[in-house]
């Protein structure tokens, strides 16, 4: 296995920022890089509401989190990511942005530098067309947010190698997350899922069974209590396949299987309510609740990950 020693993240964004705390936790010197300096000034603002977080929680010291802090670099100068071994980007969700992208990095960084993309569904393959040596490109899409959810999923294209899925399957095991390989597909495995419970949700409110609070008490208090130690195949045989075969029969042909989004989730998107990141989604996030509940966030899944993996 090759040494790796200088990370790149493209992206400072939602996913961007959290991803260059992950990487600095474990040592590694971190250029962040965005074309818009407001993205990076928004970034060093969303990692000091983590950091506290973390400080708070018992997880870091405030000394380990001023160091980890300091191995993070910011940047709006492509040219910066020369020297990069390994790059995850996660930029807009367009190809032809991503294809843009890709061209202009395939010329900064070395013929042999291992680079992914932070995609939550895009095909892999697909990118790789904007990429020169397509073989050390894969996916690697991590769980927002990044520097607390163990799982990543490392998608290999049509071109990549053995080697390379490999290389950033040990990357991921060296930062204690949990990566799973699988093959390109439409949004992959995990937004595959929680797509189908999202557009039953959905469903659901619109047939006026149950509120959109009520569907998420469900959803805490229940179905993720759950699903945080046991996945649906473990559940299936701890409650019994005949048990479960018979709820389907009667069951599946009453779910949704709308081909399009729709009920509040447009409604929503109609009026401009993106979600946290512009103060109004399904709930309110104005007068400061956007950062309280990143925050509190943060705080949850960090008692969670104790509870699963103890002090790792």
């Amino acid at each position: 296995m090759r040494e790796i020693k200088n990370i790149a993240i493209a992206g400072a964004g939602t996913m961007g920022y959290s991803m260059a705390q992950a990487f600095a936790k474990f040592g590694y010197p971190v250029k962040l890089y965005d074309l818009f300096p407001a993205a990076l000034e928004k970034a060093k603002h969303l990692i000091a509401i983590n950091q506290s977080a973390e400080v708070e929680a018992g997880n870091l010291t405030a000394e380990e989190s001023e160091a980890l802090c300091g191995r993070i670099t910011f940047t709006a100068d492509l040219n910066d990511l020369a020297d990069t071994d390994f790059l995850v980007e996660a930029i807009l969700e367009k190809l032809d942005v991503k294809h843009s992208f890709y061209r202009q990095l395939s010329e900064v960084v070395a013929e042999d530098a291992i680079l992914c993309s932070n995609t939550s569904g895009l095909s892999i393959t697909k990118i790789a067309e904007a990429v020169k040596n397509p073989e050390r490109f894969a996916g690697m899409h991590w769980m927002n947010p990044p520097h607390i959810i163990p799982l990543i999923e490392i998608i290999r294209g049509e071109k990549t190698t053995e080697e390379t899925a490999e290389i950033v399957r040990q990357v991921a095991l060296g930062l204690k997350k949990k990566p799973v390989v699988i093959k390109d597909a439409p949004s992959f495995v995990l937004n595959r899922l929680q797509q189908a419970i999202l557009r039953e949700s959905l469903h659901i409110v619109e047939q006026g069974i149950a509120s959109p609070e009520a569907i998420d008490d469900v959803m805490k208090y229940a179905l993720g209590f759950r699903y945080a130690c046991f996945g649906p195949f473990e559940t299936c045989d701890l409650g019994g396949l005949d048990i479960h075969y018979n709820i389907s029969k009667y069951t599946w042909p009453d779910l949704c299987d709308a081909k399009a989004p729709f009920g509040l989730i447009q409604d929503c998107i109609d009026q401009g309510k993106l979600g946290v990141k512009n103060g109004a989604g399904f709930y309110d996030y104005s007068d400061g609740k956007d950062d309280a509940v990143i925050k509190h966030r943060d705080e949850m899944f960090l008692k969670l990950s104790k509870c699963l993996f103890g002090e790792e």
